[in-house]
């Protein structure tokens, strides 16, 4: 299991569609290329100025996303200030009213993408997940204007105009159904063999989730295998789930076995079941270089390098967090290998191993081991203590 690691965005706005006259145009022209950051579970973070700021700022690259956000904490750093509204936005964790900051300019090296209507939303928490500062989150009011190729072999994003894209010979084009989110149908196989809708969600660090109700009413999952209790983050905050793996996923034409899954209890409906099951995250995703084209409705996936790479078991029942400069622990599951192994919420983590960095993104790597052994060195009440954990596995 990845540690405390799962972003997942679903901020649902309404999109009004309106008929339009199909005019042919130029095919779509390089408008320019930059690159992202993968943090864990293959969450993006891309870097932009707003306005004539010279600062430019964090941003995760999310198609969960139904509009494009800024974070509070650095609205109040820059004096943005914005206005009250009556819109209110549902995610995994909660539902809140927000704030607005209207028709702002966005600036992309090579590219200025102009009124922009940022939501305001506090995201401390996706901050002290990843020990870097996330200033927003860009959806749907970007991608809904360029075709946007996300490659994971080289770590860039190309922007292209819209239009009729001609793809790769290799690969497979889905249509998906789109409303302000894309929205894939899946083939599934645990217990039995079944197909429903799920999100294509790339903000979310995970490979696959299923909403409670879906997997109770589908009778999906094997009885036999009980899933184990973790912790995630969300919109609102931090959320528990349980994470179990289904034995086969088919999207398009690609088949994976084994998948870690998470259930999540959507008592908002964020998930809109039974129309949709849950979503397909960034984990999973990540093992293809991908072209999205909202104007022709159509997603492009290219297995790349990553395809093959192992899919993560390791579980440790343990939520770690980057709070004022130090790693801490702020949950541990009872009974979980953390719980075990006399870990306790409070603990700063001062290593792994030998890492002494104190970067949380290579602690959580170091982590993501099943039934290994690792040392870590814990401040508890002044003293350096050395506990060993030992990983176990979901599979």
């Amino acid at each position: 299991m990845r540690l405390n690691k799962i972003l997942i965005f679903l901020f649902i706005f309404p999109i009004y569609a309106s008929g339009q006259e199909i005019i042919s145009g130029p095919p779509p022209s390089l408008i320019t290329r930059f690159p992202f950051k993968q943090y864990s579970g293959g969450v993006m973070i891309i870097r932009a100025c707003l306005e004539n700021m010279k600062d430019s700022l964090n941003f995760i690259l999310d198609t969960g996303s139904g509009g494009i956000s800024l974070d509070s904490t650095t609205c109040a750093q820059y004096n943005i200030a914005g206005s009250k509204s009556d819109t209110t936005i549902t995610g995994i964790g909660g539902r809140r009213k927000v704030s607005f900051v209207f028709n702002k300019t966005l600036h992309f090296p090579g590219l200025d993408v102009k009124g922009l209507n940022f939501h305001i939303n506090n995201y401390d928490v996706l901050t002290s997940v990843y020990g870097e500062r996330i200033d927003g989150v860009i959806g749907y009011s970007f991608f809904s204007r360029y075709i946007v190729k996300i490659n994971f072999d080289s770590f860039f994003v190309e922007v292209f105009t819209p239009g009729k894209m001609q793809y790769p010979p290799r690969g497979h084009i889905l249509k998906p159904v789109f409303t302000s989110l894309p929205i894939q149908f899946v083939q599934l196989r645990d217990s039995r063999r079944m197909s429903h809708h799920f999100y294509f969600d790339t903000g979310a660090g995970l490979c696959f989730l299923m909403s409670d109700r879906f997997a109770e009413d589908s009778m999906v999952l094997r009885q036999k295998r009980k899933p184990k209790l973790t912790q995630a983050e969300g919109m609102a905050g931090r959320v528990q789930m349980r994470l179990t793996v289904i034995k086969e996923l088919k999207v398009g034409p690609y088949r994976f076995n084994n998948v870690p899954t998470y259930l999540y209890k959507d008592d908002y409906n964020v998930t809109s079941y039974p129309f949709a099951g849950g979503l397909l995250g960034n984990e999973l995703l990540r093992r293809f270089n991908m072209t999205f084209n909202y104007g022709e409705r159509e997603i492009h996936l290219l297995p790349n390098s990553l395809f093959q790479d192992p899919f993560d078991y390791a579980y440790t029942g343990l939520g770690i967090y980057y709070l004022d400069g130090k790693i801490v622990i702020e949950d541990v599951i009872p009974g979980s290998p953390s719980a075990k192994a006399g870990l306790q919420i409070g603990d700063e983590i001062f290593g792994v191993g030998n890492n002494l960095t104190q970067n949380i993104q290579q602690y959580k790597n170091m982590l993501q081991v099943a039934n290994q052994k690792i040392r870590l060195l814990i401040l508890r009440e002044g003293k350096l203590l050395e506990i060993t954990l030992k990983t176990s596995s979901i599979f």
